[in-house]
């Protein structure tokens, strides 16, 4: 019975890590540019070999140990990942969930099919490794000859591949179901989105959102198409060069309790408000000059959007007129 026990804290266990190293693999250019999640998949490979080697699966143990091999070579030199690379290292994958899922056959395991899985897969990694070799090789040439461009195109190639796989690792969390562990989850991830840029309005918008899953009143079925769609948005805005019009919107805010991403800024009013304003101090303006001007720009309406509204009051007001609309709008706050 105890065997038993063991037998099967090792599959579930073993399913895990193979969900981990799959997720991985499936979109591999953004798992290198993130070490600690390329660092997960080496601990997931490394994991099944060592619990396979205490219970005496020795095929299993071998192909874990071939794709740690393989993972640690990632790890340890730059490689700019192809299809061809995906596809080896998924085939390998494939040998290894094919020997783990034959332990839950209804036969048992089957020593002469292990044996057969290993005698396939041994080219699949010879393949594998010699790519491997080759890909470093070129990735240090083309770094000798264009350290610069080589850098630049990684990057914008990686961000937006990372931003996908990051939303699409979130989605699949919001479907297994509402835990403490998926939430803790989530927010790890938006923390790694949070550290693709500085930028306030971006880094606003994340806290916003680790914000909205920490609140435990919120369900699933409220966060996820709010979460999933605007941090979709934030991140095209981001990869076009535009951070600073990441802007949460007032569901997000609301499912965060109330969280301002920008508190900087001018707190939303509860409707708009027609201000009475006077044009910016210029110097040398003809009075026929500020007659029209004042004409045309004697009022303006403030949108709900702190950000917008913000902007809003920049574009209209000098800073004199800002400081005194300021100090006016915190004596009413108090």
């Amino acid at each position: 019975m105890k065997q038993q026990q063991i037998m099967g804290f090792f599959i579930e266990e073993a399913k895990e890590h193979l969900d981990t190293i799959e997720q991985g693999l499936l979109d591999l250019q953004a798992t290198l540019a993130d070490a600690e999640q390329l660092n997960e998949l080496f601990r997931a490979a490394h994991s099944i070999k060592g619990g396979a080697a205490m219970l005496g699966f020795d095929s299993i143990h071998r192909v874990a140990h071939h794709l740690e091999d393989c993972f640690k070579i990632l790890k340890e030199n730059s490689v700019r990942p192809d299809r061809q690379l995906e596809d080896l290292f998924l085939k390998g994958f494939d040998a290894l969930k094919e020997l783990v899922e034959a332990l839950q056959s209804p036969y048992g395991f089957q020593e002469a099919q292990a044996a057969e899985i290993i005698k396939t897969s041994q080219p699949v990694f010879s393949n594998l490794q010699t790519y491997l070799n080759r890909l470093i090789e070129a990735g240090k040439g083309a770094a000798t000859q264009k350290p610069v461009a080589t850098n630049s195109a990684k990057l914008s190639a990686e961000v937006p591949a990372f931003i996908h796989a990051v939303l699409k690792k979130m989605l699949q969390l919001f479907k297994q179901g509402d835990t403490p562990v998926t939430r803790q989850q989530l927010t790890l991830l938006c923390g790694r989105l949070e550290a693709l840029s500085p930028a306030t309005e971006w880094r606003g918008m994340l806290q916003c959102a680790k914000e909205a899953i920490g609140n435990s009143q919120n369900s699933y079925a409220a966060l996820a198409p709010v979460i999933i769609k605007e941090l979709k948005q934030a991140g095209d805005l981001l990869v076009a060069g535009r951070p600073g019009e990441v802007i949460a919107s007032t569901t997000l805010q609301k499912l965060a309790g109330g969280f301002n991403p920008l508190p900087n800024l001018i707190p939303p009013s509860a409707t708009p408000v027609p201000l009475p304003i006077q044009p910016p101090i210029q110097s040398a303006v003809r009075p026929a000059e500020l007659s029209v001007s004042h004409s045309r720009a004697n009022q303006t309406t403030i949108p709900l959007e702190p950000r917008a509204a913000a902007r809003v009051l920049l574009d209209t007001f000098n800073k004199e007129q800002l400081i005194e609309l300021a100090d006016f709008i915190m004596k009413a706050i108090q």
